[in-house]
């Protein structure tokens, strides 16, 4: 548990919201415009594709490197701060270069540091709410208002300018972050996990299940967050629009994680993340096929289940699965199988078939895997139920 050095944890909850807010912010120029902006150098489908799959494969692995490092040596809070600067540091690179083979070994390095940051927040944050957990959406919105007011702000400043300015806006952000992530405070001294057996549990059939279902989810997501900016300037909408539509996303997301508590007091979390599932199907199958600005702007209300429900349902099944000794190593791996492994293998497999079938198709492919996903959960939900 989080001891903090103030003298009431209310500063503490600010410190926390505020760096939700900076992460998502700066989350919120890198989804839909870093694409675009390697899209605008020249780089081909499978060029984006490979960077995104890359960045993506170093979360999918470092978190549970960081995560093991942290628990065994009591070490969280230095190896948060550290990683923050050294990947900020390395995002500075961006400036400089712009061919593709220099920028994914850039984006390799860069990853290496950034895949533990998100993980060890949410570690932070379930230590800090202790036994009020249904409280975590009100905290993690923060991010959100975050992302839309970036990825608002930046879709219009992208029309005047140009995508450009996406570079230093990051490293900007990400400054900011390095900056605050002192205020976290030390982690309570106490018995150290024993490792083995909280990775022993991670093998439990309840744990693998989700992991096996919230990995389709986050590939269902690669043509998205890969490819949605590019498919909606190929349909001939301004960035201004495309920002718009990324926010209304984020809009209705917020409300999800605000009124999060007294959902989570009335369904449990298997219940919710289903829901999400279905939601998620349909919001691909609707994509696929609109070309219309109102029906693009309905689907994106959808995402206040496929990301806002998902991803606190998620955040707290998976505190719920693991035991007190593996909270951290609970989450960074949650997080790796999902936004790193997932999110990667999304990324890569539609960088190779974006300009073979192209991005309806796509859609229509991972309107699949979320209905396969949520096929997994109800099955494994209804088989529990059923077991004497």
């Amino acid at each position: 548990m989080i001891v903090p050095r103030q003298r009431s944890p209310i500063p503490l909850k600010y410190t926390l919201s505020t760096l939700y807010f900076l992460y998502f912010g700066v989350l919120g120029i890198y989804l839909p415009y870093f694409n675009l902006y390697c899209y605008r150098l020249g780089f081909s489908g499978f060029e984006i594709g490979s960077i995104s799959a890359m960045r993506t494969l170093t979360t999918a692995l470092f978190p549970l490197i960081w995560a093991a490092l942290a628990d065994r040596f009591s070490m969280r809070r230095p190896i948060f701060i550290f990683c923050h600067f050294t990947s900020t540091a390395i995002w500075a690179f961006y400036l400089v270069f712009t061919d593709f083979t220099t920028m994914f070994v850039i984006t390799a390095f860069y990853g290496v540091f950034y895949a533990p940051l998100i993980s060890f927040l949410e570690s932070f944050s379930m230590d800090l709410l202790d036994t009020e957990k249904n409280r975590y959406g009100n905290l993690r919105a923060w991010g959100s208002i975050g992302f839309i007011l970036m990825v608002t702000g930046v879709g219009r400043a992208i029309d005047i300018f140009s995508v450009q300015i996406i570079i230093p806006l990051i490293l900007t952000g990400s400054l900011l972050q390095s900056i605050l992530a002192f205020k976290v405070p030390q982690t309570a001294k106490g018995k150290k996990p024993d490792f083995s057996a909280g990775a022993r549990y991670l093998w439990n059939k309840r744990v693998v299940f989700f992991l096996m279902a919230a990995f389709l989810m986050l590939a269902s997501h690669g043509t998205y967050y890969g490819f949605f900016s590019i498919h909606l300037e190929n349909l001939g909408f301004t960035s201004t629009f495309i920002g718009f539509a990324w926010a209304l996303a984020v809009i209705a997301e917020i409300g999800i994680m605000i009124y999060s508590r007294p959902i989570f007091q009335r369904f449990s979390h298997e219940r919710v993340l289903i829901a999400a599932f279905a939601c998620t199907c349909l919001r691909w199958f609707v994509v696929a096929g609109a070309q219309s600005a109102w029906l693009i702007i309905v689907t994106q209300m959808l995402h206040a289940f496929s990301y806002g429900a998902f991803h606190v349902a998620s955040i707290l099944y998976i505190d719920e699965l693991t035991p007190a000794a593996a909270k951290t190593l609970g989450q960074a791996v949650n997080n790796a199988v999902t936004y790193g492994l997932g999110i990667m293998i999304g990324f890569f497999v539609n960088g190779i078939f974006f300009e073979i079938i192209g991005a309806p198709a796509l859609f229509m492919a991972s309107g699949v895997l979320a209905l396969l996903g949520g096929l997994l959960m109800v099955f494994e939900t209804a088989t529990r139920k059923q077991a004497p």
